[in-house]
């Protein structure tokens, strides 16, 4: 299973699946990021954390421990 957290920079991948449950999962969803949607990754901090990405058309920055529970192709 690959996770977006395997993503390297400048890749583009597809969600396939997302991982988690409750409010967690739900703030992912609010944040744009649900099946199917195209994600960009724009940069990643030297230690890795966060991660900035291409969502929708607008830039946002996902925690390492959110990117693994997204499943992407």
């Amino acid at each position: 299973m690959k996770t977006l957290k395997d993503v390297k920079v400048g890749e583009t991948c597809a969600v396939v699946k997302l991982h988690g449950e409750g409010a967690v999962k739900r703030r992912i969803m609010d944040m744009g990021i649900t099946k199917g949607v195209e994600l960009y990754v724009r940069k990643v901090a030297p230690l890795g954390d966060p991660m900035e990405l291409n969502v929708r058309g607008y830039e946002l920055s996902v925690r390492k421990a959110d990117a693994e529970m997204i499943e992407v192709q």
